[in-house]
Parts: structure tokens; sequence; C-alpha cells
């Protein structure tokens, strides 16, 4: 059965806090001043949004995100930055949309799909080191599947609702809500020894594992674990130097290729960097213990 709540009505205390702190977040439709002068953008067109709209579906909550510009990607300058998060470019995204406020989490994927999202052998060993399935396998935590199963998980819940508008977000509608109006190395600003307070990363295979949703600090916009947790498929083909190509609307990635890309890194080492432009790829049958995936849900 579909849950449908939109509003303020039944919220959790979480919500609540959430939303009285959201009213003085920064603006959904994010103009950067030096790349669009006074007078690019009409005054008519400037939107705020104070506390944004959320609505539950299949238990899965959801967070408007309105359209707006932003700068994708890192400047040259940026020594943090690899390669194929250049060059620095605008993009407009034209529509709004709800973007989920959690990672998928275990309970969310069994509910829809009749089964753990651990059925599957693991693509790596680490699955089977001492301990680790006991501390990956919790109701809360994300469910960790491979592009391919997100894809099955979105054609589920698009039969039950026979509307096709549930899917991944695209590379470009991810870092654009990632950021949430920032233009730094992180949501929350440059420092990284802020990092700890708003993700779960670095942690060994001994030891580590994923982490209930929504336990640290929030990005402006209210998603959670944006940083760290798990790794986030996104819809897009990856190719190192798209970028240098790329549409400055709406971009939807490559027309093909032979690996999705992922984003925000995760719990462990080896994720290498936690920044709001990284990027990296995996194959789409890639079933691990550190990817996972937040749906968008289009709005008609």
């Amino acid at each position: 059965m579909t849950t449908d709540v939109e509003g303020t009505g039944r919220l959790s205390l979480v919500r609540r806090r959430f939303l009285r702190s959201a009213t003085a977040s920064a603006c959904g439709f994010c103009v950067n001043q030096a790349l669009f002068p006074s007078g690019a953008l009409g005054q008519s067109q400037l939107k705020t949004a104070a506390a944004p709209a959320f609505l539950i579906r299949f238990d899965i909550e959801f967070v408007r995100i309105e359209p707006g510009r932003f700068l994708m990607g890192s400047r040259d300058d940026d020594r943090a930055a690899s390669d194929n998060e250049r060059p620095q470019h605008p993009v407009t995204i034209t529509k709004p949309f709800y973007l989920a406020r959690h990672e998928i989490t275990q309970r969310q994927w069994l509910a829809v799909m009749g089964e753990s999202s651990f059925t599957q052998m693991r693509s790596n060993p680490y699955y089977d080191l001492p301990g680790m399935a006991q501390r990956l396998n919790h109701p809360d935590h994300p469910a960790t599947v491979s592009w391919n199963e997100a894809q099955a998980f979105l054609a589920m819940l698009n039969q039950r609702e026979g509307n096709g508008r549930y899917r991944l977000p695209t590379e470009a509608e991810w870092e654009y809500a990632a950021r949430a109006g920032t233009t730094t190395a992180y949501s929350f600003g440059d420092d990284v020894r802020e990092l700890g307070r708003h993700a779960w990363y670095g942690e060994d295979f001994a030891t580590g594992s994923t982490h209930r949703v929504g336990q640290k600090q929030p990005n402006p916009w209210g998603l959670y674990d944006v940083h760290g947790n798990v790794w986030e498929w996104v819809q897009d083909w990856f190719y190192a130097g798209y970028y240098a190509r790329s549409p400055t609307t709406d971009p939807q990635g490559p027309e093909s290729g032979s690996q999705r890309v992922v984003r925000g890194g995760s719990w462990h080492v080896t994720a290498t960097s936690w920044r709001s432009a990284f990027r990296r790829s995996y194959d789409p049958n890639y079933r691990g213990i550190s990817i996972g995936f937040r749906p968008v849900l289009e709005i008609g």
C-alpha cells in the first residue's frame, strides 16, 4: 500500500526539528552572481524556499528540490580534484523534482522487493570477513545493491503506481541537490575536520560498516548522508571527459558506456574522497557492501 503524506501533517520529532531549522536554509534556486550577473536572470524567476516541501510514498520521505543553476565540478586550481571533475561548468536544472531524504534502507528494500538486499552474492570478498555480515545487516542501514538491482526496485515502484515517475537522479541533479546552494568542497564548507559531523567515513574492514541513515547532520536542504555512509548510484553512464562537452541545461550524461557513476563516498577508507564534486564509476552489475541509492520522484 502506498503511504502518501504531504505538508506538515504527521511529523516525527526529527522532521519537526529539521523543518524548524530549514527556515534559515539557503534558497532552492541558486544563482552564482559571478557566473550569472545582474540582469541575466529576471527577478520574477528568483525563488526562495523556506522549509522545503516533503512527501512520503512507500515509506520513503522525499524532499522537493526547486530548479536552479549551479557550478558543477571542480575548479582548475583545486588540488584535491581529479581530472574527471573538470572543467567546472554552469548547469541549469529546469524542473523541480522530489529526492529521497535518505538512502534507501534495507527495511524499505524488503518491503518493496520481498527479499533482503543481501540475498545475492557480493561482487567482492568483504562481506565474508569476520563479523561484517552482522554489522551490515540492520533494517535502517542502507541497502547495498547493484545499479541494475536499483533499477528493478524503481520499476517495482513504477509498476505499483502506474506512472513511471520513479528513477535515479542524473549526475547533475545529484550534485545540485548535494551542494544545496554551496560552492565549497562539501555541503558544509571546506574544512575537512568537520566531515565527521556530517558523514560516516574512513572506517576499516575489521570493525567498520554502514550505519543507520539520518544520524549525521543533513545538508542545507535537509538531505542526509550525501557525504559518506554509502556511495549512491546515479542514472548516468561514466565518461571521464564528459564535462568538456556536457550540455548546460539538464545534462543526461553520455548516451552509452560500460560503467555507471557513483557519488558521495562511503563508510570505508578506500572511498578516497567525500567531496561534493567527486565522481567515480562501477560496473552496473557490481554488488558490494558500500553502494546504495536514493530515488527521484518526478513531479507530474
